[in-house]
């Protein structure tokens, strides 16, 4: 049988026509659209890569201002790279090159706390923030950009102290420069004394009188010396004392008229106890001087007739001593008769009045009551006995109290039975004081006491080892600890102790030819207890003409052997008149502040960064840089050692 195939094959062939047509109505559209694409994408790469030459040439234009000059880096705004000569600078606003946009953007750089870069803190005026972007518009709106953070590190420098001659520009105070490793900073000598070896070595002089010396007082770089114990010669010498090891004595002036009973001594003003009934205290100003002679401005006349044996000043309040009364008188001014402003009695005879604070202390001549207790009202009006020690000695002679006034050291006269120098105790100043202990002078006959430095005290008088050093560690028995033999007895005694560590006793002793002398003293051993070395100014490029610089850190190499500390601060500050010469500097701490300090981070280093402020003392960026060392020894014969400093910067 046949069959008639040709319908079917032109249904088929109709079929296959719509697929056809269907397939290329979804394929032909993409395939247009790839094509277009592909040519579009082409072109979007290109621009691409010319945007990304632009834009590494920006960063690399940056470095290199960067590089070049800091200052054209440390202004925020909006930029654009140009060629300057051989090198690259920044004009201001953003850029058209080739139908691209070109910026640079620099910015602010905060830090946190910690000193990791953050969006709020402190700005650090060392790091900024630079934007580079380049866009384009077409065929696509595009663009590319990077960020990054430059700082001044390219240009590190550094100050370095480390010689005889770098810490020998700075200024030493208590300190020395040595040269065992080629230049180090230590402490200074401060005194080799010993209170317990004392010696003669120091030269003596000669006092201007023919009358014997008999009172003594000294403030630093100045003696007080009474010179007419009876009638004939001067009365008073004023001693001049030079701030040198070993020092050196002279008398620079001298008053006469009187006989001389006590003195106390100020910078511009003596007080003289004396033996006339009008003027038992006369004033004397060391200021006004006419051929080597003082002249009276004023004095103080007490009712009787009695003597000024023994005068003390606090403030505007004078005291005084007559028999057994204490007077107390007005020195708000110095010149003329001087008001009395207040009295009381004693239990005997004043030999001698100490005061501290509120309170005046007097050795009693009187073998029942050796020491009085006398408080004073603020106005020095209202004198009232309040306490009083019964010691198991002699007559009272001599007293001196410490500074807490916790303690008074009192001597009595010379005894065969019963000691010479007592320690009472008057934390509390009412009632009956307890003697907490006491020391026998063995045979000298005790006319002056003072405490020194050490925790030590010295009695003076005759007979006997006239000079005697008491060891009072032990308070409850006192020892000897040292002495001298001066035959020719003393007299009177005041102690010193001077700013730079130096300690020293004066004396004025019997012997007609040479009545002044000075006894160095002092705990012994090589060093001053603190002091101090401040370092020449530093600049770049130099002092005379510094430019701001970014500081960045500090190392300093240190030694710091058992018992010494050492530690240092840290100043900046703006030139004056374009130099550093005149620049005042502020020392201060981690904290910004005088109080603080950096310290060793181990035995052998100081080290920190700086911190970065644009205000208050501690200014980084700066211009002009210094620092301060501080040293300080419990153990006279070790010292801290500062080997050197170096301060590393950024132009």
């Amino acid at each position: 049988m046949r069959v008639d195939t040709t319908g079917s094959k032109k249904g088929q062939s109709i079929i296959e026509l719509i697929l056809a047509i269907g397939l290329a109505s979804v394929f032909l559209p993409a395939l247009l659209m790839g094509l277009v694409s592909s040519r579009e994408g082409y072109a979007q790469q290109n621009q691409r890569l010319d945007a990304t030459h632009l834009l590494r040439e920006a960063e690399e234009a940056v470095r290199v201002v960067r590089e070049n000059s800091w200052s054209q880096i440390a202004n925020n705004g909006t930029y654009h790279p140009v060629i300057s000569g051989n090198t690259w600078s920044l004009a201001s606003n953003a850029e058209s090159v080739s139908g691209f946009t070109r910026s640079i953007v620099i910015s602010d750089v905060y830090r946190d706390a910690s000193g990791s870069i953050s969006s709020s803190g402190n700005i650090d005026p060392s790091t900024k923030k630079t934007v580079v972007t380049v866009s384009w518009s077409g065929p696509i709106l595009s663009s590319v950009s990077s960020t990054a953070y430059l700082t001044r590190h390219l240009k590190n420098a550094a100050f370095i102290d480390t010689s005889e001659v770098n810490f020998n520009a700075g200024t030493l105070t208590n300190a020395a420069v040595t040269t065992t490793n080629g230049g180090e900073v230590v402490l200074g000598a401060g005194g080799y004394g010993n209170w317990c070896k004392p010696n003669l070595s120091i030269a003596a002089i000669d006092l201007p009188k023919s009358g014997i010396a008999n009172a003594l007082m000294a403030i630093e770089g100045k003696a007080f010396a009474g010179t007419g114990d009876n009638a004939a010669g001067v009365s008073f010498a004023n001693i001049s004392i030079t701030d040198t090891n070993p020092p050196q004595a002279s008398a620079v002036g001298t008053f006469d008229g009187y006989k001389t009973n006590s003195v106390f001594g100020e910078s511009s003003y003596a007080y003289l106890g004396t033996d006339n009934n009008a003027r038992e205290i006369v004033i004397i100003d060391l200021t006004q001087i006419v051929g080597g002679k003082y002249e009276e401005i004023g004095y103080f006349n007490a009712p009787g007739n009695g003597n000024g044996n023994s005068v003390f000043v606090l403030g505007n309040i004078g005291f005084m001593t007559d028999g057994n009364k204490l007077y107390t008188f007005d020195l708000s001014s110095k010149s003329g008769s001087r008001s009395q402003l207040g009295v009381t009695t004693l239990a005997g005879e004043g030999e001698k009045v100490f005061v501290v604070g509120n309170y005046a202390y007097v050795a009693i001549d009187s073998t029942s009551t050796q020491l009085q207790i006398v408080e004073v009202s603020p106005d020095g009006k209202v004198l009232t006995v309040v306490g009083q020690a019964s010691v198991n000695g002699g007559d009272g002679k001599d007293v001196y109290v410490n500074s807490s006034a916790t303690r008074a050291y009192l001597v009595t006269s010379a005894s065969a039975a019963q000691r010479e120098f007592f320690i009472v105790d008057v934390s509390t100043k009412s009632g009956s004081r307890p003697t907490i202990g006491s020391f026998e002078a063995s045979g000298m006959n005790p006319k002056g006491v003072t405490l020194v430095t050490g925790n030590k005290a010295i009695t003076v008088g005759t007979g006997g080892e006239e000079y005697q050093v008491i060891d009072l560690n032990n308070e409850t028995i006192p020892s000897r600890c040292g002495g001298l033999n001066i035959d020719s007895g003393v007299n009177g005694m005041s102690s010193v102790s001077e700013t730079d560590g130096d300690a020293y006793s004066y004396i004025i002793t019997g012997d007609v030819s040479s009545e002044f002398n000075m006894i160095e003293g002092g705990p012994g051993g090589q060093y001053a207890m603190s002091g101090t070395y401040e370092s020449a100014t530093y600049a770049y490029p130099s002092t005379s003409s510094p430019q701001q610089i970014s500081l960045n850190r500090f190392i300093a190499n240190i030694a710091k052997p058992a018992g010494t500390d050492i530690k240092l601060q840290l100043a900046t500050a703006d030139p004056v008149s374009g130099s550093c010469s005149g620049a005042a500097f502020t020392y201060v701490g981690p904290d910004g502040t005088g109080s603080t300090y950096y310290t060793p981070g181990n035995d052998t280093a100081i080290s920190a960064a700086f911190p970065i402020s644009t205000t208050g003392s501690l200014k980084n960026p700066s211009s002009c840089i210094r620092y301060k060392v501080s040293l300080s020894t419990t153990d006279r014969n070790a010292t801290p050692v500062f080997y050197d400093m170096t301060v590393n910067y950024s132009q």
